[in-house]
Formats: C-alpha cells, structure tokens, sequence
C-alpha cells in the first residue's frame, strides 16, 4: 500500500491525455509520482467530455471507463460553443482543487501542473492564460497560482482559456477543433505576445508519430531560456522504466528548488 503524501507538501494538478480519465492517469504516472512523493502532492482532474478510449488502453485499461476528453478531434464528438466548452473545463478543474481543499483542509500550495497529450496542451495553455490575464485584467484577475509545468507530448500551439480574453496571432480558442491544432501559422515571430514565459519541462518519445508537433511548441511557443527538454526513446505513452523516469523526476526537483518550492535541504 502507497502511504498519502504529507498534506503540508506543495501540489501538483494532473491532467490526462484523451480517451482515458484521472484514475488511469493516476496508474500511468505512479512510477513518477512515487519518485516525487516526498516532495509533491498530486491530484488528478477528470476531463469534462465522455468519449470513446484511446485504442492504445484497451488491453490494460478497457474496463476502467468513462473515458473523457478535453479538446474535439473526432467528427463524431459533439460541437459546443466556447462559452460551454469554457466552463465545463474550468467546472472540472476548480471542483478537482476545491475538493482536494476541503479534504485537506487547504493545506500545501499549488504550484504546478503536469499533463500528457491533450492534458498537456491544457496544462501549458493554463499557464499562458494566467499570463494574459495578469497582463490584460491585472494580478487581482490572475494570482499566480501555478509557477510551472510539466508538458509530456504535449503539441502546439497554446490555447486561450478563458472567455475574456483575445487569442493573439498564432494562438486558438478552446472551440477549435484537435485537426485544427496542427502546425503553426506561416509568418508567426520567434518572439511576440504568443510566447509562454514561464518554466516548462517538455518530455518527448523519439519514437512518437506526433512528435514534430511536440517540437513546435518548445520552439515556438515557450518564451527563450524557460524551457527544458528531455528525450527518451519511446512513443506516444508515457515513461515507465526507471531509467526513464529518472531524468524526469530530478529535471522536475531541480526546477522546484529554482523556484523555491522545494528548499534546498529537502532529502530527495
């Protein structure tokens, strides 16, 4: 039996990829989240929209549904206005952290968000969100709640978040669709207000078909000298090994005590 990580210890929102759920993330990450028990507590979000599974789960995880998704990107997957899609996914994420304020009493501060594939488009572009609200509606619009995030497959471009604000040039709203997601637009800046600034690890499988997709948002959407990069020689999955895992794990304590979430006399 796993013992609960200490209540008072900083928290990390996890957030899966599409055609799965929170507790299928929970067994996909459990060689990494046990690395980091003693310095993290994680708690995973359910995506709002059912869906079909990922092909690629049936074997293991096939009876463990509902399975949910954030984004479209499958003809057969309904149509929502913004407004919907907006609020059913900020409904999923605060009802994941008020829970967990209410079981915990509060305790420990969030600080980061970890996602793959779709859960990791969401956790990047959460972060930018927070960026524009505090540069278009002030600090008070946008505490900053998440200092970084941990991006594994995760594919360009960022996604605005909340109904407020204007996507800049390069950027998409939450009422695109996934096949809309690919590429960036011709003509984009290395430089300009598309840009995510802040600290971002990004967890890329050599293997993966998607990963020139990946590639662009490190290159084009996150902010120069904010973003790290670990490669690993996988597909579009996530590491299990602990020769894969260990480069994530210590890329992740070493950004935490650059930030000062964990302090530097922490045993690992």
């Amino acid at each position: 039996m796993v013992k609960p990580a200490p209540l008072h210890l900083p928290r990390i929102l996890c957030l899966h990829g599409g055609g799965v759920n929170g507790s299928i993330f929970q067994s996909q990450t459990r060689m990494l989240t046990a690395r980091l028990s003693r310095h993290f507590r994680f708690i995973f979000v359910e995506a709002p929209f059912l869906c079909d599974p990922d092909p690629a789960i049936i074997p293991i995880y096939g009876d463990e549904g509902p399975f949910r998704r954030w984004l479209r990107w499958l003809p057969e997957h309904p149509m929502l206005d913004l407004e919907t899609i907006s609020a059913d996914i900020r409904r999923s994420l605060v009802s994941a952290m008020d829970e967990d304020d209410e079981e915990a009493g509060g305790y420990g501060p969030w600080v980061g968000l970890l996602g793959f594939s779709q859960g990791a488009k969401i956790a990047a572009s959460m972060l930018y969100t927070q960026q524009l609200l505090r540069e278009t509606l002030g600090e008070e619009e946008a505490a900053a709640t998440f200092q970084f995030a941990v991006v594994m497959a995760g594919r360009a471009p960022l996604v605005v978040m909340d109904t407020r604000l204007e996507p800049p040039f390069g950027v998409v709203d939450l009422s695109h669709s996934s096949p809309e997601f690919i590429g960036v637009p011709e003509g984009l800046a290395k430089e300009g207000p598309h840009l995510l600034q802040a600290p971002t690890i990004h967890v890329h499988g050599m293997k993966d078909p998607a990963l020139h997709y990946h590639r662009m948002m490190i290159e084009r959407y996150c902010a120069p000298n904010t973003a790290r990069l670990l490669e690993w020689e996988g597909g579009h999955r996530l590491p299990i090994k602990t020769e894969d895992v260990e480069p994530v794990t210590s890329e992740i304590i070493d950004l935490a005590r650059e930030l000062g979430i964990i302090q530097d006399d922490e045993d690992e």
